[in-house]
């Protein structure tokens, strides 16, 4: 691991932790489809960081969340539900986001904000024990 790897993994985190700040004020003010879209780019920012540990990155969501399972969670680094929490919130990000007539309920939104809570905190941790190694 580079100097630089290290900054990048940094940087993508702590633009994970501002995006989950803007999920729980747009939470708190009722706009629950935009929050599971914030809850959901936290989630997606800080897999991207812990990948910068490994200089690995996708311009699609979809390969980053490839890359993210086929290095930390099917290798056992982070578990499974970790890994399904990742997927589910792409699934209602994108739902909210492209299909009509989808509302985000109150509890939709606080699953996923609970979940992008939980998220972050493995990520960070993970980080750390990688960068302390």
């Amino acid at each position: 691991m580079t100097i630089d790897n290290h900054v990048l993994a940094t940087y993508r985190l702590e633009k994970a932790h501002g995006h989950l700040k803007s999920a729980e004020i747009l939470f708190h003010t009722g706009m629950y489809n935009d929050s599971i879209g914030r809850s959901y780019y936290a989630m997606f920012n800080a897999a991207r960081a812990l990948l910068a540990l490994k200089q690995l990155d996708s311009k699609k969501h979809s390969g980053v969340i490839s890359l993210f399972n086929q290095h930390f969670v099917k290798t056992g680094v982070i578990d499974r539900n970790t890994g399904k929490d990742l997927n589910k919130a792409r699934v209602r990000r994108e739902s909210s986001d492209y299909s009509d007539f989808y509302t985000v309920g109150k509890e939709e939104a606080l699953s996923q904000l609970v979940a992008a809570k939980r998220f972050l905190r493995t990520i960070e941790t993970t980080l750390n024990n990688m960068i302390n190694r």
